[in-house]
């Protein structure tokens, strides 16, 4: 028997450093997909080494483990989430949806060393299509928002790269509780935007990061060239921080005619193959 489990990647909206303080994030999948295939053995584990130690430490089966990936590594979209998503789903094929998302972030502490709170998984397992996933991490509950046509998202690579497993998270916070605040009232705000108002959020939510102490002096000089752009709405770093990509909000298409323009796919999905 052989299974197929496909994971979007992840572009956060707003609501970044606040999943493991029980706070607010606005996030969808993208189209950007890691793809694990699943070839049932009667005895042993093949495949790379740190795949297969994933699927042990998710209590998975014995079986041939092939992944294959377009999502970027260190980007910020949430690569090794994705992983560890497709890894849960796929050795634990009836659990719920929180559950695969716990599963996940436990493997990635464990086996990855990257200490993750709860939004990629919960971004990726409860997606819907066309919609953005209001994420509320202190009741693990999600509402689906309506993503306005006005709201057209771009990515910049700022060429800056990074490992989650570098970053500590405790020793570089500065603000937290200042910043989850804040960031969770720009959260609430966001979900009834204009376009106006949500890219003034995201230059909001950038100048918090970089006083929360996860970005960098570079990062926000491209940051802040970005914001200056004709057309360009708001831009702010995404992900874990210290590099990656730029979320950027654009007024329309032809602005940033080299970045990656980004609309909301659906969830992780479970195939057979075979």
């Amino acid at each position: 028997m052989v299974r197929r489990i496909v994971v979007p990647s992840r572009v956060n909206i707003i609501g970044e450093h606040t999943d493991y303080l029980g706070g607010l994030a606005l996030a969808f999948t993208t189209d950007i997909n890691l793809e694990l295939n699943i070839k049932s053995l009667t005895a042993d584990f093949i495949g790379a080494t740190i795949v297969v130690n994933l699927w042990k430490a998710a209590g998975g089966y014995p079986a041939e483990l092939t992944v294959n990936s377009a999502i970027p590594i260190g980007k910020g979209m949430s690569s090794s989430a994705a992983l560890c998503v497709a890894i849960a789903m796929g050795a634990n094929p009836e659990a719920d949806k929180n559950t695969i998302c716990k599963i996940a972030q436990t493997i990635e502490h464990q086996i990855l060393g990257t200490p993750c709170g709860l939004l990629d998984q919960m971004a990726m397992v409860f997606a819907k299509q066309d919609k953005a996933t209001l994420i509320d991490f202190t009741a693990l509950s999600v509402k689906h928002v309506e993503l306005p046509e006005s709201w057209l998202f771009k990515l910049v690579d700022s060429g800056i790269h990074r490992r989650l497993t570098d970053l500590s998270y405790n020793s570089s916070l500065i603000h937290p509780h200042d910043h989850v605040t804040e960031e969770n009232n720009r959260v609430r705000l966001a979900v009834c935007a204009s376009a106006n108002e949500l890219g003034k959020l995201l230059n909001e939510s950038h100048a918090s990061l970089s006083k929360l102490g996860v970005s960098l002096p570079a990062m926000d000089d491209l940051v802040h060239s970005i914001q200056q752009t004709e057309g360009v709405l708001g831009a702010r770093m995404m992900g874990g921080g210290y590099g990656g990509m730029i979320l950027v909000l654009v007024s329309h298409q032809d602005v940033l005619p080299d970045a990656l323009s980004m609309s909301s796919s659906g969830p992780a999905r479970f195939e057979k193959v075979s």
